[in-house]
């Protein structure tokens, strides 16, 4: 069986106009590039898979090209998963991917400016350097996050979060990627956290957020 992958949605007004293009560009070396900065992202998988260790239902916000998706469905093999990307050249690599895994990965074409299923709701929120893009809308997207949880459920996320090199926080701005550990604030305010940590890379050039956080 095949993955099911759902026809487009419309983007959210607000979303810069140049990131689907920028990953309409990047989709065909993304995965053959990311590994040499986008680091903790194994780590955010053990420390979700400590905070919830059989999840029924798992979101992954900014899926790409199911990276996360692939290592999700074999960690919980029981879960029903959930991929959500705005970028149809990603989701058509993710698609590839996740279809030995038939119909327990969906694929969702849209921005994440709202929940996908808040009414059955979701024992796993991940974020794998996705909210850090969202500029604007980082905050709708945590809040939901926040409404697409059950009650107990965990949001696990890794990202981008600061840098002292301004000439690094101009570069990653034309790169559409926000370093000013905004971040931060905002998810300790919605979620109680269970891993909190900031960790270096390079030598400090930059910073990157690993956190899980509990809804109450």
């Amino acid at each position: 069986m095949r993955s099911r992958f759902l026809p487009s949605l419309p983007a959210a007004p607000e979303r810069p106009p140049g990131i689907e293009a920028y990953y309409r560009m990047h989709a065909g070396i993304y995965d053959a590039t990311r590994w040499s900065f986008l680091f903790g992202r194994d780590a955010i998988l053990e420390r979700a898979a400590a905070a919830q260790p059989a999840p029924a239902r798992i979101l992954e916000v900014g899926c790409g090209t199911g990276r996360n998706l692939v290592a999700l469905a074999r960690r919980f093999p029981r879960a029903q998963i959930t991929g959500v990307d705005l970028s149809g050249e990603m989701l058509a690599i993710a698609r590839r991917k996740t279809t030995p895994y038939g119909s327990r990965v969906t694929l969702l074409r849209r921005a994440y400016d709202a929940p996908v299923a808040a009414a059955r709701g979701h024992q796993l929120v991940l974020c794998s350097y996705a909210l850090s893009m969202f500029n604007p809308g980082f905050e709708a997207a945590i809040e939901a996050a926040r409404r697409d949880l059950v009650p107990g459920g965990h949001l696990a996320l890794v990202d981008f979060h600061a840098t002292r090199q301004r000439w690094f926080a101009r570069w990653m701005g034309v790169n559409h990627v926000r370093m000013d550990g905004h971040l931060r604030p905002l998810l300790r305010e919605t979620l109680s956290p269970v891993t909190d940590r900031v960790c270096r890379a390079y030598g400090g050039v930059w910073e990157y957020l690993l956190y899980v956080g509990r809804k109450a």
